[in-house]
């Protein structure tokens, strides 16, 4: 299955949870779409709400299920910690998502598209690879003839807060991952017992 690139708010609905993070999507209909959605009573099985778990994860970071799939594997060979957090822990740590907690961008599918174009540099080296694994204490800045992008500096000027495991300075438009993040820094709204509960059927 290929990475989804339609409509994040109908997405955003149907799971219950914002993709984009700002909360806008539930904000008028907080319901699932569709002409039943206000009166949607249906019950979801075991495998359905642990297929809605896994998804609801994997279109808040916006990737291929081949990706999810192959990260959570990375997961299960981490010897410390839970596979669950460990594998939340690792999609933290990519590069699109590490641009989207400094504020560099509004939205995570803003940040990869950041990325891709070679606006983002990694202790001053271009890197143009989303998924590439940021660790505590690089630095993600922004290339200098990049700094003057409308869409990065209004992201800039937008966001109003920072998770505590960044840091970032808006003058010279860098920060980094200082520590990696606890359990209840991360998509509390989401289980993810029942995703290992998932691939573990799987696989």
């Amino acid at each position: 299955m290929s990475r989804y690139t339609g409509p994040s708010w109908k997405q955003s609905r149907r799971y219950g949870i914002s993709l984009t993070g700002s909360g806008k999507e539930l904000a008028r209909r907080n319901y699932v779409p569709g002409q039943h959605g206000p009166n949607n009573r249906s019950k979801l099985s075991e495998y359905g709400l642990q297929l809605a778990e896994k998804q609801k994860m994997r279109f808040t970071y916006g990737l291929s299920e081949r990706q999810f799939r192959n990260l959570y594997i990375r997961a299960t060979k981490i010897k410390e910690g839970t596979v669950g957090f460990n594998f939340m822990t690792l999609l933290e740590q990519r590069l699109d998502n590490v641009v989207f907690r400094l504020g560099l961008a509004t939205t995570r599918r803003q940040a990869r598209q950041f990325v891709n174009h070679g606006h983002i540099l990694v202790d001053g080296k271009r890197v143009d690879i989303p998924s590439y694994s940021v660790a505590v204490g690089q630095v993600i800045s922004v290339r200098e003839k990049s700094v003057k992008v409308p869409a990065i500096v209004e992201a800039v000027e937008a966001t109003k807060g920072r998770a505590n495991f960044v840091e970032f300075d808006s003058e010279k438009l860098e920060g980094k991952l200082v520590r990696l993040p606890e359990r209840d820094e991360v998509n509390p709204e989401i289980n993810e017992a029942l995703i290992v509960e998932y691939y573990n059927k799987q696989m």
